[in-house]
Formats: structure tokens, C-alpha cells, sequence
């Protein structure tokens, strides 16, 4: 089973990380060259534990839905999401947020997956999955990076 991790460095502390990478409006955002979006469960604020949200989002020309629940949650740490209904035939994402020792945080994304379609999915993974499914990642942590590093606005 493919197994790929994406360092990011933030420079924020982990808690505020942690809070935007369970965003879905930020999510959908950040995937806008997908035309990614919510369309079940959750679908806007903060997504906890036990929740889901429905995206669907286009990727190789091909419109794609994808259930995933918030499995394991430990603010400001760590939180696992995992497919409970889509394209893939396992999927599990595991989001660290460590701190840097200096009041940022190492964003750490551990992604397991598995294509269906036996030897067409894995012909799959090795042709595209293996690739694409890291772009994606980096782009949406740029992002959070890019949010999370700009000050929130000031409280009145």
C-alpha cells in the first residue's frame, strides 16, 4: 500500500494550525484548481471528531465524490481523517502538528492509501496517484501555511 508524507514548516504556533487545517472553508479554498467543495455533512466551520464532510471536486477531468470522518482528535496534536465512502479503496490521512521549539509548528501529513480495481488501480497509483495526490497536498499546506503565517484580524 503507498504510503508518501509532506513536511511543512509554519511559521504559527500549532494550535492555530491545527484549528485551520480542520476548516472546511479554508479547505475549499485551497483546492479551488479542483473546483473542490463541500456537499455533505460539515459544511462549513471546524469539522471534530466523529465528523464527516462529503467533497466533491474534479480531478482528471472526472467528477469525484469523497466521505471522509474525523476519526482521532487530539487538539492541538494530531487528527486522523478517513475515507468512509469515495474513489479510493483505503484512505487514511494522518495530520501531525508538532511544535519547531520557537513558536512555530512542523505540519507532518502521513497519507496511506490504496486505488480500487485491483491490478488497474495499482497500474493507477504508479502512473498518477503516487504524484498527483502529493501536488495536492503541498498546495492545500501552502495554503494553510500562507493563513495561518498572516496575523487574525484584532478582536473588538
Amino acid at each position: 500500500m503507498p504510503r508518501f508524507e509532506v513536511l511543512t514548516h509554519v511559521i504559527a504556533p500549532p494550535d492555530r494550525v491545527f484549528d485551520l487545517s480542520l476548516d472546511v472553508g479554508l479547505h475549499i479554498t485551497s483546492m479551488a484548481g479542483s473546483s473542490e467543495e463541500a456537499v455533505g455533512g460539515v459544511t462549513a466551520g471546524g469539522l471534530r471528531l466523529g465528523e464527516s464532510v462529503t467533497w466533491q471536486a474534479r480531478h482528471f477531468g472526472i467528477l469525484w465524490r469523497m466521505t471522509c470522518a474525523i476519526s482521532a482528535y487530539e487538539r492541538p496534536g494530531y487528527f486522523v481523517d478517513e475515507q468512509v465512502s469515495g474513489p479510493f479503496k483505503y484512505w487514511h490521512h494522518a495530520h501531525h502538528f508538532p511544535s519547531d521549539g520557537h513558536g512555530g509548528t512542523v505540519m507532518r501529513d502521513v497519507i496511506d492509501f490504496a486505488a480500487p480495481l485491483g491490478p488497474f488501480g495499482t497500474i493507477a497509483e504508479v502512473a498518477a496517484l503516487r504524484r498527483y495526490l502529493p501536488r495536492l497536498i503541498r498546495i492545500r499546506n501552502q495554503h494553510v501555511k500562507q493563513v495561518a503565517e498572516t496575523a487574525p484580524p484584532a478582536e473588538s
